[in-house]
């Protein structure tokens, strides 16, 4: 059997952070965060333990009323099948729903959050208020929550809406970090566009990421609730995978590989310091510039005399 639960969770994080309503979180946070390497690390930290702070105990809520449930299953596989179809439809025709108007505190928090300093406080309460409120984004929480609820599992479903906070924030990052070279077109691409379906406005990423959720609804119902779900590398290549690697493992293999990493690793500084401009040999020193002479005040113009120190010497040249 196959667990797409936690590759369903990280997707859903990706695809609430570039919905509609979830890419605002983005100017926020290229506003709190303040340059790079390090300091970017810092302020996703931040953020995403402002995420688990509030979808964590989500999915151990979610998962602590699936389990009282998990003695109906088929009733249970009927009801996540039929929620994840209805979340994904809605979803797709921008039929959303805001959490924080449910969730208490939430808009507590979003003050706090307007009114904190640029800092890793300011990205712990982005974080903590930006995995629930959205309006378009709140489907796909549902719809992670939904799943998060089927696992009859509390520590599992709050395991579940990590994962989804991780979804938000690993892209998040990669974004911040790149935004100034994705140019204006990359962002426009990023951003999707809108659509008009008779007088209604759709939008390209709300129609993928909805159409996704109502398929892995269908897909849940198919499996019988994920049981019976296909592996992705069949068993028996797996087994032959495995066959091969314990065959070919021994001491002779483990020099040899080490042999192979070490010249792979010396042809690319060989390649590296050959792109290199090599200091031109053998060509003259360019010439050395003397610097201007210092003038004297001596050797300044002699400035013309004035016109009536001039026709005052025209006078006593020629006499009364």
């Amino acid at each position: 059997m196959t667990d797409i639960g936690p590759a369903a969770a990280f997707a859903g994080g990706t695809l609430a952070l570039l919905s509609p309503c979830g890419a605002m979180l983005l100017p926020a946070f290229f506003a709190t965060t303040v340059g790079a390497g390090p300091r970017l690390a810092a302020h996703g930290a931040a953020f995403y333990a402002g995420l688990c702070l509030t979808l964590v105990p989500l999915g151990l809520g979610a998962g602590a009323a699936g389990s009282v449930l998990v003695a109906h299953r088929g009733t249970m596989i009927l009801v996540t099948a039929a929620t994840l179809v209805v979340l994904g439809v809605l979803h797709a025709v921008g039929l959303g729903f805001d959490p924080a108007r449910v969730l208490p505190g939430v808009r507590a928090l979003q003050r706090h959050t307007a009114t904190a300093r640029s800092g890793l406080l300011r990205s712990l309460l982005l974080g903590a208020t930006g995995g629930v409120a959205g309006f378009c984004a709140g489907p796909i929480l549902g719809a992670v929550l939904t799943l998060a609820a089927a696992r009859g599992d509390a520590a599992t479903a709050g395991l579940l809406l990590a994962v989804y906070a991780a979804g938000t924030v690993v892209p998040l990052l990669a974004l911040a970090a790149l935004w100034h070279r994705l140019g204006e077109r990359g962002r426009r691409r990023l951003r999707g566009r809108e659509l008009r379906v008779r007088g209604r406005r759709l939008h390209t990423t709300s129609l993928i990421t909805g159409g996704l959720i109502a398929a892995l609804g269908v897909f849940f119902w198919l499996t019988d609730g994920l049981l019976n779900a296909p592996d992705p590398v069949p068993t028996a290549t797996l087994a032959w995978l495995q066959n091969g690697v314990t065959r070919w493992s021994g001491p002779l293999v483990d020099v040899l590989l080490v042999l192979l990493a070490a010249a792979v690793l010396l042809a690319g500084w060989a390649l590296y310091t050959r792109r290199r401009p090599a200091p031109a040999a053998g060509l003259p020193p360019p010439p050395i510039r003397s610097p201007p002479p210092i003038r004297s005040p001596a050797d300044a113009p002699v400035r013309a005399p004035d016109r009536l120190a001039r026709r005052s010497d025209r006078r006593l040249a020629c006499g009364p």
